[in-house]
């Protein structure tokens, strides 16, 4: 019997320590995914509030990794602008987790402590289960002595994982000296060796359950416990004992088997990532080497850069080796992106500021000459100002209207004063100037023409003589009205020469000009006009009021640009036909 006893232990004896293996980490860990920095700070409070917060360790690390690696993207996506609340969110998550911490380190001293004391606690048990087997007393005595030595060492806590083996070993020693030496009785060893094979036999149902689970990693950690447990416990009747082994044997190996095709696939999965994003490094160092120097260019850069940024955060973990390594990479080339735009954007700046200043030296002097009385020097002057004002380049949106409508206002100021005080510069009512060249646009337009040619030309020529006899117009009418003065002869009078200015008669010729000749002075014409049309564009960019007025000038450049090309492939036809 004995004998039986002792097989049976060095059976259990060489049952292999199973080792735990590092749990896969994952780059967002679930439930975090989406998860604002806000959304993780207070998750990270409600988890402080737990009770069994310290031996949910992982997902305290995981709440981190989850919230900084979400503020920096936050943070890359405001590049330079400093975002107070960030900060404050920043800090408070800080202080929260160096509380953790300490609660942490304060838990990990007092498991350190009990573990010591059960290890004296299971020291004692050895002990006094070596000095229950060296002793001569009844079985009857002996025997609940050590079945209660067996509930206290089960009862007893883990001990420090260095001297667990040894600890066991002796305790395991013990054990299959008390079989071995004490005559028990066959009743009292049957019962005991039943209830050891009932437990084990539930050992092998939750182990091959363990073997059904999708999720292989929880699974191969709650494996390593029956493990553990399965050694508490002593051996089975001599016919169950091979069975009984192989059965659970076999539920960790397909447990086994499944942990190491999961890491082999995730090895697999990891090294597509790399690939992955190692393409979209090169893809945004790519950007960074760009010569950019628009701001359209800069914009369309940062959306390529923040679509990167995008995809990247769909690929999981690279390799475990390289995975920080392509993240130092990625981040760094992001750093350079953003900091090469803010350099562009600082010196952007520095140009705006100094069309601010040119800008506002331009106001100041028509604010300055806005009441002046001498009104031909004083338009000359604000002309030439007009001109200027073109020249200079953009400023920021914030100030650009209210430096425009300061600046319009003084020429408004000016030009209606002089249009009302005509008469005391000696010219003549520009208002009643203004009636008249509308007229004279109107008798344009109910102009029939004929088909004698030279009554078209002489038409043409007299409506140019009065509309240049009726002499200036107020400032602010002048580009419509001339404009609408160009196109009405232009309609009428296709020979018309426009370039020669809207006060101009056109030149009479001395021949008959020739069907390609005429085709190529309505050409040149059209040009002309066109180039009138964009400069008057120019001009009434910068008003606000003037959005109507821009879009029919576009509308006609358009249909002008239309007319052009039909006039060059006549040309072309009528070359050809020569």
């Amino acid at each position: 019997m004995s004998e039986e006893i002792k097989d049976q232990a060095l059976v259990e004896e060489q049952a292999p320590v199973v080792e735990e293996t590092e749990k896969p980490a994952t780059e967002k860990p679930a439930g975090f995914a989406g998860k604002t920095i806000a959304e993780l700070s207070e998750i990270f409070k409600e988890f402080m509030a737990s009770d069994d917060r310290m031996v949910r360790s992982h997902e305290a690390e995981g709440i981190k990794s989850a919230f900084y690696r979400t503020l920096g993207e936050v943070r890359s996506k405001a590049g330079a602008v400093v975002d107070e609340t960030l900060d404050a969110i920043e800090e408070n998550f800080k202080a929260l987790y160096a509380d953790y911490k300490r609660q942490r380190a304060e838990y990990n001293r007092e498991q350190d402590a009990k573990k010591a004391e059960n290890l004296e606690i299971k020291k004692g048990i050895v002990e006094e289960l070596r000095s229950l087997v060296d002793s001569q007393e009844d079985v009857s005595a002996l025997f609940p002595a050590f079945r209660a030595l067996q509930d206290r060492w089960r009862e007893t806590g883990p001990v420090p994982a260095s001297e667990f083996r040894d600890l066991n070993n002796n305790y395991q020693f013990g054990v299959e000296r008390f079989y071995d030496k004490v005559k028990i009785s066959h009743e009292l060893r049957d019962l005991d060796f039943q209830k050891n094979l009932e437990a084990k036999q539930k050992f092998c149902e939750a182990a091959e359950k363990l073997a059904e689970n999708e999720n292989i990693v929880a699974a191969f950690a709650e494996l390593q416990k029956l493990h553990e447990q399965w050694k508490e416990f002593g051996p089975v009747a001599k016919e169950f004992r091979e069975s009984i082994w192989e059965r659970f044997q076999a539920a960790t190996a397909v447990i086994n088997k499944k942990y190491q095709a999961h890491f082999e696939e995730l090895k697999g999965q990891q090294k597509e990532n790399l690939e992955a994003k190692t393409a979209l490094c090169e893809k945004l160092e790519e950007i960074v080497a760009r010569d950019i120097a628009t701001s359209g260019q800069w914009s369309a850069a940062s959306k390529e850069v923040m679509e990167l940024q995008a995809k990247w955060r769909t690929i999981g973990f690279a390799t475990k080796k390289d995975n920080q390594k392509i993240y130092d990479r990625f981040r760094a080339g992001c750093d350079t992106f953003f900091a090469k735009k803010k350099e562009f954007y600082s010196q952007f700046k520095d140009e705006m500021d100094e069309n601010l200043n040119k800008k506002e030296e331009l106001i100041q002097k028509a604010e300055a000459l806005k009441d002046s009385t001498d009104w031909k020097a004083t338009a000359e002057a604000f002309i030439e100002l007009q001109k200027r004002w073109k020249e200079i380049g953009a400023v920021s949106r914030k100030k650009s209207d209210a430096l425009w409508k300061r600046f319009r206002a003084a020429c408004d100021t000016f030009f209606e004063a002089r249009d009302k005080n005509a008469g005391a510069a000696g010219g003549s009512n520009y208002y009643a100037n203004l009636k008249a060249k509308k007229q004279i646009i109107e008798d344009i337009r109910d102009y029939t023409p004929s088909d004698d040619e030279a009554a078209n030309q002489e038409a043409a020529a007299k409506f140019a003589a009065d509309w240049q006899a009726a002499g200036f117009v107020p400032m602010k009418e002048k580009d419509a009205v001339n404009a609408a003065y160009s196109e009405a002869m232009k309609e009428k009078f296709p020979s018309w020469h426009g370039q020669r200015g809207a006060g101009r008669a056109p030149r009479t010729e001395s021949k008959v000009l020739s069907a390609k000749d005429q085709l190529v002075r309505k050409y040149n014409a059209l040009q002309q006009e066109i180039e009138t049309y964009e400069n008057n564009i120019g001009f009434f960019s910068d008003s606000k009021g003037s959005e109507a007025i821009i879009k029919q000038l576009r509308k006609k450049i358009e249909k002008s640009k239309e007319d052009l090309a039909a006039l060059k492939e006549q040309i072309r036809k009528e070359e050809t036909a020569e």
